[in-house]
């Protein structure tokens, strides 16, 4: 009986420990996280975006720019914590003529550097609609590889 529940201990291990590493080395694990929660208030997926305004909106990426520069939303404006108020400057006339919604992405779903960002064109720009993409730059790109 305790060999039976020692080769059980193994296998059962064994699985667990294949299960988690196919989940974190596979290109198109499912993100558990992501899957659970509603969109908060403030966010959008890429839907949404195509059902609300056809895909025209105002990118903005708050990535650090050497992930800016690797790839980016086209026309996307860069506008990240680390030179924020500099990319402002630089953007800012841009942003005041606007008159799409502007939606703002990072990495990924865990990264809070759109929201952040979000909220700070929220202080600088009053009365603009100002959205979070769920989801961030991976959501954007599996996006335009279903069209």
């Amino acid at each position: 009986m305790r060999g039976m529940l020692g080769q059980a201990t193994v296998i059962l291990l064994a699985a667990i420990l294949a299960a988690a590493g196919t989940h974190f080395l596979h290109p198109k694990a499912p993100i558990w996280y992501a899957t659970q929660e509603p969109l908060k208030e403030d966010e959008v997926t890429m839907a949404l975006i195509r059902e609300r305004w056809q895909g025209e909106v105002l990118w903005v990426d708050a990535r650090v720019r050497q992930e800016y520069e690797s790839g980016h939303v086209p026309e996307a404006l860069l506008l990240n914590e680390q030179e924020a108020d500099q990319l402002l400057f630089d953007h800012f006339e841009k942003l005041q003529d606007n008159k799409k919604p502007i939606v703002v992405y990072c990495g990924s779903e865990a990264c809070q550097a759109s929201r952040k960002i979000a909220d700070y064109l929220r202080e600088r720009l009053p009365g603009m609609e100002i959205w979070v993409l769920k989801g961030g730059w991976k959501a954007w790109q599996e996006g335009q590889a279903k069209g």
